[in-house]
């Protein structure tokens, strides 16, 4: 049994995206494995939030996840900040990595633009973090897409490099779990970026919790090209929201790309899209219905999240207190 940790930021509410790229995956690996599963929210204030805002949105998501299948009897489902133990290593990984090192990643070249010595130094040194979240429950497994397998493999670097360090063992290697199939949604509205929560555009994803007329509405005006849908996947290439459209489908559907093509190809897009949003609402109405029972009661809420918090920090507190111990830090009292 791999034990398994992923986590997603509690900002906005949950897409299309997070679910087909993420969220089914992370239901799946409930079988067999012991799965950790967290609402990211110290990582989702490297930037700044409103904390109304990311107190509802922590309990929506954590409702999402729920709704989407997540079991909190079979898997641990809490919020970061509620395991101190993150924040901990954190420092310790703050002060092993190497400058060089995270000055290197791009996600962050890409986060702070141009205007990176106004960013907050959370932004900066947000892979450490993302190490320790893992290394603290000594996750052996993490599911990430190609956009993460950068931090991971720093993550890694600095292991290996606390292990050297300190003369030990202590920390495992952590090996990618890559899931085949896959999808990798991107922009309603721009086929070259991915669907994201931080697009200032609504009309760019469908959030999980939206209903069915909305959806319809996204679908409609989704972006799309004046040619017909090809008769077969490779004449895609150069037209990225038409193979956006024709990916989600397959997706829902679970089918290939060329199947999609075999059905709606040398067509215009108003029959695919008429399809592929009887296919999605058909998807998000159990999810939304069920996220909306259970953030009804928002103590209920808290209270599953605060139990998966207690069986986090049972796992991470004595390996975080094993690695103090090995910096040379004495017990806490």
């Amino acid at each position: 049994m791999a034990r398994i940790f992923s986590g997603i930021q509690p900002t906005g509410i949950a897409h299309l995206g997070n679910y087909l790229g993420a969220i089914q995956n992370w239901v799946a690996l409930q079988e067999g494995n012991e799965g950790i599963y967290c609402l990211v929210d110290l990582h989702a204030i490297t930037v700044w939030q409103d904390p109304h805002a990311l107190r509802a949105q922590t309990r929506t998501n954590a409702a999402l996840l729920m709704a989407c299948g997540i079991d909190p009897s079979r898997s641990i489902l809490f919020h970061q900040s509620a395991v101190h133990a993150h924040a901990r290593l954190a420092w310790i990984f703050n002060c092993v990595a190497r400058f060089g090192w995270l000055n290197r990643m791009t996600q962050f070249k890409d986060k702070a633009g141009k205007d990176r010595e106004a960013v907050s130094t959370g932004l900066f040194v947000y892979p450490n973090l993302m190490a320790a979240d893992i290394l603290a429950y000594h996750a052996t497994e993490v599911p990430v897409g190609d956009d993460q397998s950068q931090h991971l493999e720093l993550a890694n670097d600095i292991a290996q490099k606390f292990n050297h360090d300190y003369e030990t063992e202590f920390f495992p290697v952590i090996h990618p779990r890559i899931i085949g199939g896959t999808a990798r949604i991107m922009s309603l509205r721009d086929g070259a970026k991915k669907m994201s929560k931080s697009d200032t555009s609504d009309q760019s994803r469908i959030n999980l919790t939206d209903d069915n007329d909305t959806i319809a509405q996204k679908i409609r005006r989704a972006k799309t090209d004046p040619a017909d849908l090809p008769d077969h996947p490779e004449k895609l290439e150069g037209r990225p929201e038409a193979r956006n459209l024709v990916g989600i489908f397959a997706a829902l559907a679970d089918i290939t790309q060329a199947e999609v093509l075999r059905l709606h190809g040398n067509q215009g897009f108003g029959h695919l899209k008429e399809q592929l949003t009887a296919l999605v609402v058909e998807k998000l109405t159990p999810i939304r219905e069920e996220t909306n029972r259970l953030a009804a009661d928002p103590t209920h809420i808290d209270t599953i999240l605060q139990q998966g918090a207690a069986r986090a920090a049972a796992i991470a507190n004595p390996i975080v207190a094993e690695a103090e111990r090995l910096v040379g830090m004495l017990p806490a009292a």
